[in-house]
């Protein structure tokens, strides 16, 4: 609800900085910003808050998403060290494939549990810097689906929660608890 939107001052405060107005007063014309990029941990509780975000977007702004302005960014969820050379992966699967390539003796692997986790450097290096960076652009399928889970998982309504968790425990993979 808006009341609830306007009573978030991180919200207000996107809201502000986008120049564009939400809702029924939403100007596309007046946005501040080319590319407005998702940024949050690549952890379970980053895809949450990203969801959230989202979700926010296709209901509220979704001029934004409808015009290719909305990006993710993604940043690695590992970091392989190997003497002097360094490598950045992006899933379990990428982990395991690059430690079958480069060997499995005297590896580091660092796990990021979220962007704090880096420094500076790493942070650009793997997320920030234009040149280096992956970002994904948000389509409006993807958005429509994280409005469809978001209203499943996080409304009033219990049944549809309780299905969609029926229906979907069994694949569950990785569970960050």
């Amino acid at each position: 609800r808006l009341d609830k939107i306007f009573a978030n001052a991180e919200i207000r405060t996107m809201i502000t900085a986008f120049g564009t107005g939400i809702s029924e007063d939403f100007d596309l014309s007046k946005r501040r910003y080319g590319k407005i990029i998702i940024m949050t941990d690549a952890d379970v509780d980053g895809a949450h808050i990203r969801t959230l975000l989202l979700t926010f977007l296709y209901r509220y702004m979704k001029p934004l998403i409808e015009h290719g302005h909305v990006y993710i960014a993604q940043p690695p969820l590992y970091q392989i060290r190997k003497g002097k050379k360094h490598w950045y992966t992006y899933s379990d699967d990428e982990l395991a494939r690059k430690l079958d390539e480069v060997g499995r003796d005297g590896v580091t692997v660092q796990r990021y549990k979220g962007l704090g986790e880096m420094n500076p450097e790493q942070l650009w290096e793997t997320t920030m810097d234009p040149e280096g960076r992956t970002m994904l652009r948000v389509e409006m399928e993807d958005a429509e689906v994280a409005d469809e889970l978001f209203t499943i998982l996080m409304g009033d309504k219990v049944e549809p929660r309780r299905q969609f968790i029926e229906e979907n425990a069994k694949l569950v993979r990785n569970l960050d608890i």
